[in-house]
């Protein structure tokens, strides 16, 4: 659909939207504005997706809640599928080679929680309360299987590894102290939430992804894109689309690159940003 911004005129086909802090907020829920507000965007003829950090399994109720019409991005980016035909579109795991490598790094830090995501369920060394209270707001089971190394040399390799802190400052400098240690060509590493450093294969990010979606499926430019996040995760989507929107509660460093920045998610801001885009 066409409409103006800034003096230009936009032919935005393709919306994507993360999930944790820019759909869905403390309540783990997408609330009825928006949902209301995505079904008029696609009644003009706009496609609707998701991209986000989370598992598949935990992302699908949030594809069908806000009614996504296309493939969904999960795993930031690694995993690629369609939940109305369950057809995998894309698929990025890290090489066994460099989670081996990271998960003994990991180890060295006594306070951090290492989960591994293989074929879409998620292991851990054992269960605490840390991984619990992640499964319970994922809505996955999680499955302690001893020492991790062990257990990845007897498996395919894994879609993605997190590493859950104490605190964001904890993980902020775990992250500096990992990408001092790994090139970007060999992990794509980054935080997807205050507590969550996450690692994936090297060129599986949302930016990566939502470009693979939009030129490769559907013939799109850059510029007919529009994202919306709210997270270091989701800079690159950000900096990819024609019209990138960072969420008020944003960070810092995304709201930097983004074009617009929309109010926080507890006053409705990815509504408010596709009704000022789209629906004006």
């Amino acid at each position: 659909m066409c409409s103006n911004y800034g003096g230009k005129v936009l032919d935005i086909k393709l919306v994507v939207l993360d999930i944790d802090g820019t759909i869905a907020g403390e309540d783990n829920t997408v609330s009825p504005r928006l949902q209301e507000t995505i079904k008029a965007v696609q009644a003009k003829g706009v496609k609707v997706g998701i991209a986000t950090g989370r598992m598949y399994r935990s992302a699908v109720r949030f594809h069908q809640a806000v009614g996504a019409d296309v493939p969904l991005i999960s795993y930031q980016g690694a995993l690629i599928k369609d939940p109305q035909t369950d057809r995998v579109v894309n698929h990025l795991p890290v090489s066994t080679e460099y989670a081996l490598r990271l998960v003994e790094d990991l180890r060295r830090y006594p306070d951090v929680v290492i989960h591994l995501y293989v074929d879409d369920q998620l292991y851990v060394q054992e269960l605490n309360p840390q991984s619990q209270a992640y499964a319970e707001r994922s809505q996955v089971p999680v499955v302690p299987v001893g020492c991790l190394t062990t257990f990845l040399q007897q498996q395919t390799p894994p879609t993605k590894v997190l590493a859950l802190g104490e605190n964001g400052d904890r993980v902020a400098q775990l992250l500096r102290d990992m990408q001092q240690r790994y090139r970007q060509d060999e992990l794509y590493l980054t935080r997807s939430q205050a507590r969550y450093l996450e690692a994936t294969h090297p060129q599986a990010n949302k930016g990566t992804a939502v470009q693979f979606l939009a030129e490769q499926i559907y013939g799109l430019q850059p510029q007919q894109v529009m994202t919306i996040g709210d997270n270091a995760n989701d800079i690159e989507m950000v900096k990819y689309a024609g019209i990138g929107v960072a969420m008020g509660n944003g960070t810092p460093e995304l709201k930097e690159v983004a074009d617009w920045v929309a109010p926080p998610i507890t006053a409705e801001g990815a509504a408010v940003a596709l009704e000022k885009f789209l629906l004006t």
